[in-house]
């Protein structure tokens, strides 16, 4: 039987491609992409790239590419179905075709649903049972949460002892490979099964559809890990939960507010500020910035005041500006301690020590993005020095150039050059000069890609050679456009797929259009039952260029332009058609980045 597309994304949204390839491929990190030497052919320099964030691989020697599945088909010469079964053992799934279907798959997800609804309940009855003693003293005393926002999060403990839980459900029906399916025990090297939370504070993770999708730990004291969280299952990905949600989507407040820890959230709750939510110990990712979407278009970024906070935000902040959510930072201050010494302090601390008042203080006062980066920069100067201002606005100046509106950039420079004691003239020169520098930098970039000979444009299968370059290397930027964000096939009119020119490109657009109507993740891997290995190359290989979210708006207009006036021309010679496409994209901007 085929393998269902739901079980195909299910097992999908749990690998990480960088963890299946490093099994076989010693990866390094460089730039946004892993690298190492391909597996596939004999070479001693590496082209072979890992696309983290697309779930993809791509070799720029041989040109072999595509997602988890096609790499174990390629090294270890598997059908599709068998490399599909090998990476379901990795992940701990059941193939469906052994579970009885897609239905029977679907009557699993409601079981590890139920099972995690009753495990909840166990965990939340022991906070009353002298099992639970400690860690009820923990919340109460240490956290100081009180009992109805304990009842509202439902905070519950997990036993001191290796079967609390395991007897508990057995009760209720489930099996040892029901707990260990949803990531509630483990399975030992001996063979025995023992639950996976012992002695920690218990944080159920409730969807915004109200379900208990998995859990959050904590340890009361200093031990490791302070943090545990259910695996990667079939309805527990990491990168697309936002804890607190379904509480922060019925606020009143204009925006939302993200914080680092799951405490820090209940802690804000409970002083008024319900707009409060967090990750679930990941970066902020792009499918936490489209989820956010649906909610607030304005986010609070309110990270831990070090250097790995630091970086959180500005990671953040570069993310966020591909978006429609305004973005603003609050910093929090230092504390200092009876020895005078300055320590940093979460949302948590700031809270306990100086109440939700001074805390709506600091969110009245919370700066932009760019006032942030741009304090940031000026933290990392003496100005007192001359030398130190003029480094001072050389870094100030890179941060405004940045900014998309002269107003903003008016504003800003005025700020910076009252700062270091200049004239706004002086920094408006420089802001100019960094700008004129970044469109140089993008215009020979892109020219580099369009003057490159017809050879390297080509697909390196002769089956699926373009008879239209110019057509083709839009389409092929559609493609790119709607993999960055599937909602951009709501603007794809008057565009179809009777106007693409290439076989291959045209049915890639059919395939993600009909996911993204049926509401399923639009990604190439998805693909990878639908098209050959061939083709999968070939794709690979087209979405290698970088798509920058600020620009990808005004290139997806662009590329229809080109589709569109491209339809009806047949019979143009390579030499001409890419001297035209030049020409076009010379009178444009440089999308690549």
């Amino acid at each position: 039987m085929a393998i269902p597309e739901s079980f195909l994304d299910d097992l999908n949204s749990r690998l990480n491609i960088v963890d299946v390839v490093s099994a076989y491929v010693p990866l390094t990190k460089k730039g946004g992409n892993y690298w190492g030497l391909c597996p596939f052919h004999h070479e001693k320099t590496p082209s072979f790239s890992v696309n983290e964030s697309r779930q993809i691989f791509h070799c720029f020697g041989c040109g072999k590419g595509g997602g988890a599945a096609r790499f174990l088909m390629e090294m270890e010469s598997l059908s599709f179905p068998d490399a599909v079964r090998k990476l379901a053992e990795q992940a701990g799934l059941q193939m469906p075709e052994d579970a009885g279907g897609d239905g029977r798959w679907r009557e699993r997800r409601a079981r590890i649903l139920e099972l995690n609804k009753e495990a909840a309940r166990f965990y939340r009855s022991m906070l009353s049972d002298p099992r639970g003693a400690e860690v009820a003293s923990y919340i109460r005393d240490k956290r100081q949460i009180s009992p109805r926002f304990s009842a509202r999060f439902g905070l519950g403990a997990a036993p001191d002892a290796w079967d609390s839980l395991i007897l508990a459900m057995a009760d209720k029906g489930y099996e040892k490979a029901d707990l260990i399916e949803a990531g509630l025990a483990v399975a030992g090297k001996g063979g025995g099964v023992y639950d996976k939370y012992r002695n920690r504070l218990m944080l159920p993770v409730i969807d915004v559809r109200g379900d208990v999708i998995g859990f959050t730990s904590r340890v009361m004291d200093d031990s490791t890990p302070k943090y545990l969280n259910t695996p990667e299952t079939a309805i527990f990905k990491k990168r697309s939960i936002l804890y607190g949600l379904n509480y922060a989507k019925k606020t009143k407040r204009p925006n939302f507010i993200l914080v680092e820890g799951n405490i820090d959230v209940i802690t804000l709750h409970q002083a008024g500020f319900d707009n409060t939510v967090a990750t679930m110990g990941t970066a902020l990712t792009e499918e936490h910035v489209r989820l956010l979407g649906r909610y607030t278009k304005e986010l609070v970024l309110c990270y831990d005041n070090d250097a790995a906070g630091e970086d959180a935000t500005q990671r953040a902040i570069a993310l966020l500006r591909g978006s429609e959510i305004g973005v603003k930072v609050l910093r929090l201050p230092r504390r200092r301690t009876q020895s005078g010494e300055l320590v940093k302090q979460d949302a948590d601390d700031y809270i306990k020590n100086c109440g939700p008042a001074a805390f709506e203080e600091l969110m009245d006062g919370s700066a932009n993005s760019a006032e942030y980066r741009l304090s940031v920069v000026r933290d990392q100067f003496d100005l007192t020095r001359d030398d130190q201002r003029a480094q001072y606005l050389l870094a100030a100046a890179e941060v405004v150039a940045g900014l998309p509106s002269p107003v903003e950039r008016e504003i800003y420079a005025g700020r910076c050059a009252e700062t270091a004691g200049v004239s706004k003239e002086a920094v408006l020169q420089e802001v100019e000069r960094q700008r004129q520098k970044r469109r140089r930098e993008a215009r020979k970039q892109e020219e580099r890609r369009n003057l490159a000979p017809v050879r390297e444009l080509q697909p390196k299968s002769r089956e699926l050679r373009y008879e239209n370059v110019r057509s083709a290397r839009a389409e092929e930027g559609v493609l790119r456009i709607v993999l960055l964000d599937g909602d951009y096939f709501r603007q794809m009119e008057p565009l179809s797929e009777e106007h693409f020119t290439s076989p291959l490109l045209k049915k890639a657009f059919v395939l993600l259009r009909d996911r993204w109507k049926a509401g399923k993740s639009v990604t190439l891997p998805a693909l990878e039952g639908q098209l050959t290995p061939e083709e999968m190359d070939q794709l690979s290989a087209a979405v290698q260029e970088n798509q920058p979210r600020t620009t990808a708006a005004a290139a997806l207009e662009d590329y229809k332009q080109v589709i569109l006036l491209e339809q009806s021309r047949k019979d143009i010679s390579d030499e001409r058609d890419l001297g035209a496409l030049k020409d076009v994209l010379k009178q444009k901007k440089a999308y690549g980045g």
